[in-house]
């Protein structure tokens, strides 16, 4: 679970107790100067935790958008095959570090019947991505219906919103004109957010970089949700 960090996480030192036993003359034991240097590491080199969730209908693309954002992010990762990824039943759990930042992913199922199970994970969020699957217009109302519910829950009030229209690598998709058409009537439902719509392909990765960047800017900045810290260790 995150929890709510203090407002100045970044304005924090480190404690004067320990730095006057650094300079006592009693404290030069190996034990004691190694548990200073790991402590002071610890907070030179830790990150903020900031929690974002990764929402939309199914079929949209979550899951691939996930793996993709892994593979991208963490060098070490291999991922598994994007063409043998499946619809999501439950929650699939995502860490990347970019900075000082880290953003754990929450990726919820997007079949109706487990839609009223986000807003569960609402209070615990810094940022929210949205994915419309472009490629699927019968559906399009069903997905705005869905991300009108998610924008008006009070609990999301002011928290930043990634718009994603997925699939953009395929013929004859929806373009961004297209979709943010379709979902004018929400505009004014949106209120005081950092909110962008954007292109993306989570399958050939086109627009992944340029999102997860935004949003790391967004949740940094947005005072009103601080992070939670967080030690490399």
């Amino acid at each position: 679970d995150c929890e709510s960090a203090s407002v100045h996480p970044r304005y924090t030192y480190p404690p004067r107790a320990a730095l006057v036993a650094y300079w006592s003359p009693g404290s030069n034991s190996r034990s004691t100067m190694y548990t200073l240097l790991s402590g002071l590491y610890k907070y030179m080199f830790r990150r903020d935790e900031y929690c974002i969730l990764i929402l939309g209908l199914d079929n949209a693309g979550k899951t691939t958008f996930l793996e993709q954002t892994k593979m991208r992010f963490n060098k070490t990762y291999k991922g598994m095959s994007l063409s043998k990824i499946t619809t999501t039943v439950g929650l699939n759990i995502g860490t990347i570090d970019i900075g000082k930042a880290r953003l754990m992913f929450w990726d919820l199922g997007g079949q109706e019947e487990l839609q009223s199970l986000w807003d569960k994970y609402y209070a615990e969020s810094h940022g929210v991505i949205y994915i419309i699957d472009s490629t699927d217009e019968e559906r399009l109302s069903e997905s705005k219906r869905a991300f009108e519910k998610m924008i008006t829950n009070d609990v999301l009030e002011g928290v930043p919103l990634l718009v994603l229209a997925n699939k953009q690598d395929i013929e004859n998709c929806l373009s961004i004109p297209d979709i943010k058409t379709a979902f004018s009537d929400c505009i004014n439902k949106i209120g005081k957010r950092d909110c962008l719509t954007q292109s993306c392909s989570a399958l050939t990765g086109k627009g992944v970089n340029e999102g997860i960047e935004w949003m790391v800017r967004s949740v940094v900045r947005n005072i009103h949700r601080p992070p939670r810290q967080k030690d490399i260790t």
